[in-house]
């Protein structure tokens, strides 16, 4: 057996008798974990960048930075291992960043006093990329951790495909199959090892080799006494969460989550106002193709209530619809009122367009005849274009109920369009801004939330370490 030391310790001792359907809904068990995690890791991802940088100039990887992002590996590997990385124990995983000595699954990192500054400018991507190759041919496409912590249920790689195979044997014989648990065991070893290393926290390159088995053997345990050092301290039982740093776990992780979905939100309307506005300052949809064998295209109804007696136009703006018929015939296209669309329109063969999709366009269509007039002849349009070529209506958005029409300018049937609608919306830079602001803020704050109510205080009282008697203090 190899003797060659490395500074990450991956261990897992997996339980014997284990339930055999627990692992049917550990899926749902696991979700809370899950939540922690996502912000943890966001964590993780920020301080790194910071501690890229303090190794880049000074050579050290900051202390608290370094401990904050053990624990982080170290509560994903315990989640993992309870759940479908290893299916290892029915221990439910509790919630802290700290080593748990009674629970069966452990990970060390030694903390290391120097780091090269050359290294840390290509290790993390250009030196992995090799491993990044195998941990994804293990796990299944991807970095392990955005694997693991982004998506509930197996893995499609080989660890998921295997702890799947020993899930259904110890189904069937209540066992898990040790050689399964051995194999997965080297495999999520591996996977780890390549974490700390792309996470900036050691220099040595991890070996390309596959420890085998739950008791990590190609390292000492860091928590051994060795020759010429002082005992290790003594470990502290964990303590319990208490009430507040429960219910600020809990605010984080919300907020957090909250927050993601803002900066989704913001990004979205950023595209817009920047990617979609025309040289006309309208932000434009694509171009569609709508069709009826009957005699008039409508949309649903457009209901704007903007709760006050006009709609204010430094808000909303105008909207603007461009229309031409796909054979570049004369076109009509006009906006009413609800009522007076359905007066013009009852007993007319006509379609409503549903929903408008990237693929697919949902109709509904109406039976009926030719209409009474053409619409040109009608007093009933807030506004209307008609002609050959694409026709253009404009409309300073207002209170009401309201249809858009749109026919053949002779009032003919069967016809095909080419369409696409915009607003001006003044106000929605305002409105990215404020959100991705906002939510940039929220974002820092509960994450430092969760952070500071997974870490554990330490507590006061005299040095854990102290000098034996006789010994020397420099």
């Amino acid at each position: 057996m190899s003797t060659t030391t490395y500074p990450v310790r991956v261990d897992g001792a997996m339980d014997e008798g284990l339930n055999r359907w627990l692992w049917l809904v550990k899926w749902v068990l696991v979700i809370p974990h899950l939540f922690v995690l996502a912000v943890l890791w966001i964590g993780f991802v920020l301080l790194s960048f910071v501690a890229f940088f303090a190794i880049l100039f000074t050579g050290r990887y900051p202390r608290g930075i370094f401990d904050f992002n053990v624990g982080v590996l170290r509560w994903t590997w315990r989640v993992q291992f309870y759940a479908y990385g290893a299916l290892g124990t029915d221990k439910y995983p509790p919630f802290t960043l700290e080593d748990v000595p009674d629970y069966p699954a452990h990970l060390e990192i030694a903390y290391p006093e120097h780091l090269s500054r050359g290294l840390v400018l290509v290790k993390w991507w250009l030196l992995a990329i090799p491993h990044y190759l195998v941990v994804g041919f293990f796990l299944g496409g991807g970095t392990w951790f955005a694997l693991q912590t982004d998506r509930q249920g197996w893995g499609s790689g080989l660890v998921g495909l295997l702890v799947l195979i020993g899930a259904v044997v110890l189904l069937f014989t209540g066992r898990f199959p040790r050689p399964v648990f051995d194999l997965v065991l080297g495999m999520d070893r591996w996977a780890l090892r390549v974490a700390a290393y792309a996470g900036l926290m050691v220099d040595q390159y991890p070996p390309f080799r596959l420890d085998m088995g739950g008791d990590d053997p190609s390292t000492t345990r860091l928590d051994e006494p060795h020759p010429g050092l002082l005992p290790p301290p003594r470990r502290e039982p964990e303590q319990r969460m208490s009430a507040g740093r429960t219910v600020a776990l809990i605010v984080g992780v919300l907020v957090t989550l909250a927050s993601l979905l803002g900066l989704t939100v913001g990004g979205a309307m950023a595209w817009l106002d920047q990617a979609r506005r025309d040289s006309a300052g309208f932000v434009t949809s694509d171009k569609v193709t709508l069709s009826t064998t009957g005699y008039a295209l409508t949309s649903e109804q457009l209901t704007i209530h903007a709760g006050a007696a006009t709609v204010p136009h430094r808000w909303f703006g105008d909207a603007r619809v461009r229309v031409e018929t796909v054979s570049g015939g004369p076109v009509f296209v006009g906006l009413s009122s609800v009522t007076d669309v359905r007066r013009y329109l009852a007993g007319v063969e006509y379609t409503t367009v549903k929903a408008v999709g990237p693929n697919t366009t949902t109709y509904a269509d109406h039976a009926g005849t030719a209409p009474a007039a053409v619409p040109t002849d009608l007093k009933i349009w807030r506004v209307q274009a008609a002609g050959p070529g694409e026709q253009t209506i404009t409309w300073p958005i207002e209170n009401g109920d309201w249809t858009l029409v749109v026919m053949a300018a002779d009032g003919s049937r069967d016809l095909s369009v080419r369409a696409d609608v915009g607003a001006t919306a003044p106000a929605l830079q305002w409105v990215w801004i404020a959100i991705l602001t906002s939510s940039g803020v929220f974002l820092l704050l509960g994450t430092l939330t969760v952070v500071l109510a997974v870490v554990r205080q330490p507590k006061p009282g005299p040095s854990t370490l102290q000098a034996t008697p006789g010994s020397r203090v420099e």
